[in-house]
């Protein structure tokens, strides 16, 4: 069985059609919850999430890596699934999880799809079949053991971006990896509202810079520059 996971702050738009496709999308009946971790929202997201058959847990400390550990405190299962707000799994996804555990893999992701057509970002989605940790996207969705996870440490609580990046790297020293084929569907709104070639370049950016060892506080100042409407 498995808990499932999300993040969320300010994501009345697009929490009820995500939780909803997981219910719907897990025609095996594997998932066990669906956690809520909410980092101070002020629109609707909690009580929407609450109507939606989700458990909600209130986060003290805003940001994904610290919500996404505080929510898998809460979870029963043994494999736990990080999924972002906007993003809609495939069908039968519960079972494609379970499948790569029991042949052996502790972790893995999906491959990504956009909600929007153009063709740059069919391309980056392209990319995320490739097992090169500069084509795993957050949005990807991240399923591991409970094990793993908890002798991994988690997600780094100092890590505002690139919480993903650092765990699966964490990860994939120990245990095995690997990328499910059938792909979940990711919102292509930061593309839209900031122009499809400059968010991927800030994005490229953003990694080229972690990779050299800036710091979280420059990483941050960078995005927040170059993104609007961005939550952290």
């Amino acid at each position: 069985m498995i808990s499932v996971i999300i993040p969320t702050y300010n994501e009345q738009e697009n929490i009820e059609d995500t939780i909803k496709m997981l219910w719907k999308f897990d025609e095996e009946n594997l998932i066990k919850e669906i956690i809520i971790a909410d980092g101070g929202s002020h629109d609707k997201t909690v009580s929407i999430a609450g109507r939606a058959a989700a458990k909600v847990v209130m986060c003290s400390d805003k940001g994904r890596a610290a919500q996404m550990n505080y929510g898998s405190s809460f979870a029963s299962e043994e494999i736990l699934f990080f999924i972002h707000a906007d993003t809609i799994p495939p069908l039968h996804y519960g079972r494609d999880i379970t499948k790569a555990i029991q042949e052996g893999f502790s972790a893995g992701c999906f491959r990504l799809t956009f909600d929007y057509k153009h063709w740059f970002l069919k391309a980056n989605s392209w990319f995320t079949r490739f097992y090169v940790d500069a084509f795993r996207f957050g949005d990807q969705g991240l399923f591991v053991t409970r094990d793993a996870f908890l002798n991994t440490g988690g997600f780094s609580e100092n890590h505002i971006v690139m919480e993903d990046q650092d765990l699966i790297k964490r990860i994939k020293r120990t245990f095995s990896f690997t990328i499910i084929k059938n792909p979940v569907i990711t919102s292509a709104r930061k593309y839209l509202e900031n122009g499809i070639y400059k968010t991927q370049f800030v994005f490229f950016l953003i990694y080229v810079m972690y990779r050299l060892g800036f710091s979280q506080q420059k990483l941050v100042s960078t995005y927040k520059k170059c993104i609007v409407k961005h939550k952290l």
